[in-house]
């Protein structure tokens, strides 16, 4: 028999060895600050963020990392990389400290210490340039969903270096019209309060947000404004109203002084460009191409699946069907609508209608060209969606075999931050509510028929966030303030 002494020892030990975790991750919470306001240099664990977290995230996530790549990681460990990464020559860059760690965990013993083993992993990252670019003047055109979770993201993740939000476009900037959008930025009903400060100032028709002071401008029309006025020049301003979708409608927004590139928040029509960043964004010339899309959430969250299945095993044929959160183009209740069965209560309903995603896909993977089929179903949950892959092979495979092909896509090459593998057996859909990763390839749920040819795999994805995060992917790279990874 356990002896009831002995179990409040063991009681008080769990909980001093916490303790001390705890305080191990604050210091560490003091050098990732240093990194990232000094230097310019983001840490992140396995994609996750880690800039304003809290401790017990922070320990969290090196616990759950043990899931994916079978080995413990230790916040000692952590925290004794990331002071060599401070005290070394280091570019401004984004860094996977998860990736570091574990690597540190296996080569340790080949390096004199801490600070050797930095020097020989980060080496293309270390030099006498340590200052980014000039920062690039952001737009964000309409305020919606996408706009503000844009917002928030931008001043939080570059604070500032990389792509500064200098204004927001509306049809109407009312003092009361800025309090109301002021508010919405402030407060979010699905991910939660903004993590800082926005306050409305209507004098100057200006939202401050942790120290930005952002515009906040009234246009009928994109062309209509004069934004040298404002001291922004050469920005790239992202269109999230989706009233213009082709070429001639984009290009308004170049007739507007101080406007040099476009980025829709939506798929684009015509011979616009539509990237899905990991998996076709190298096949665009940044400098020459000034209109381009980000396509749409669920084909970000279908198309880096796809390739890596496509190029591994030849898709012959499929389906994909997205399981969608409902969204503000449905009704709340019963009411005319121009789309059929959308005109269904959104919040009462599960709502059968259509979506571009398969033929979407076909334009980041031209390959998979009359080889899918797609529908959608809209259900009443306000955001984090699902994507059914049910797809015919060209080689046999297992259950098995594809999980470890995600799972080693997840941890490495040009996809490492669109895919995210779940080990999880009983994750539901808010357990991925402001996941970063565009594409949650949930393990469990894999399936492969007898045959040994057919697959049925399902990606879970924030339709809001994870899309987000894709978009600013791409804006970075349109303004040329890119930081080198080191995933």
């Amino acid at each position: 028999m356990t002896n009831k002494k002995d179990l409040n020892g063991s009681f008080e030990d769990s909980l001093n060895d916490w303790a001390r975790q705890e305080m191990v991750a604050n210091e560490f919470i003091s050098v990732l600050s240093k990194l990232f306001y000094n230097k310019s240099i983001e840490l992140v664990l396995f994609r996750s963020q880690l800039i304003d977290r809290s401790a017990s995230l922070i320990l969290y996530r090196h616990s759950y990392a043990e899931n994916i790549i079978n080995k413990q990681l230790s916040i000692k460990d952590s925290l004794k990389l990331a002071k060599a990464i401070l005290h070394c020559s280091v570019k401004p860059s984004k860094i996977d400290i998860g990736k570091l760690n574990g690597e540190w965990v296996e080569e340790k013993k080949n390096f004199v210490d801490a600070e050797d083993f930095i020097k020989i992993k980060l080496k293309k990252f270390i030099g006498h340039e340590t200052k980014l670019k000039q920062p690039v003047d952001v737009v964000l055109y309409g305020f919606g969903r996408i706009g503000r979770l844009l917002a928030r993201e931008l001043i939080i993740q570059g604070n500032g270096h990389q792509l500064r939000v200098r204004a927001i476009v509306t049809r109407g900037n009312s003092d009361d019209q800025i309090a109301k959008r002021a508010s919405l930025l402030r407060h979010d009903s699905v991910h939660g309060p903004f993590r800082g400060i926005a306050i409305e100032n209507y004098d100057d028709k200006t939202i401050y947000i942790n120290g930005h002071k952002v515009l906040m401008l009234a246009a009928n029309s994109p062309e209509e404004i004069d934004y040298t006025e404002y001291g922004i020049n050469n920005a790239v301003l992202i269109d999230n109203t989706g009233i213009y979708r082709d070429r001639e409608g984009l290009s308004r927004h170049l007739k507007a002084k101080g406007i040099d590139k476009v980025l829709l928040t939506a798929p684009g029509k015509g011979d616009i460009p539509n990237i899905v960043f990991g998996v076709n964004d190298k096949e665009v010339d940044y400098k020459k191409e000034n209109v381009l899309s980000a396509a749409s959430c669920t084909t970000n969250a279908a198309a880096p699946v796809l390739a890596v299945l496509e190029k591994e095993y030849g898709v012959v044929q499929g389906h994909l069907e997205t399981v969608h959160s409902y969204t503000n183009d449905q009704n709340l209740l019963d009411n005319m609508h121009s789309k059929t069965r959308r005109g269904r209560s959104a919040p009462l309903n599960l709502v059968i209608t259509e979506t571009g995603a398969a033929k979407a896909v076909t334009k980041i993977i031209p390959s998979l060209q009359g080889k899918l089929t797609g529908n959608a179903i809209r259900v009443p949950t306000p955001n984090v969606s699902l994507v059914v892959l049910k797809l015919t092979l060209g080689k046999e495979t297992s259950k098995e075999e594809i999980n470890e092909l995600m799972r080693q896509t997840s941890l490495s090459g040009d996809l490492v931050a669109q895919i995210k593998y779940s080990t999880s057996a009983d994750a539901v859909s808010s357990d991925f509510m402001s996941e970063p990763s565009t594409s949650v390839f949930d393990s469990n749920a894999t399936i492969v028929s007898p045959n040994k040819k057919g697959l049925v795999s399902y990606i879970w994805y924030d339709n809001e966030f994870g899309y987000t995060l894709q978009v600013i992917r791409v804006a970075k790279n349109m303004a040329g303030v890119k930081r080198p990874t080191y995933y």
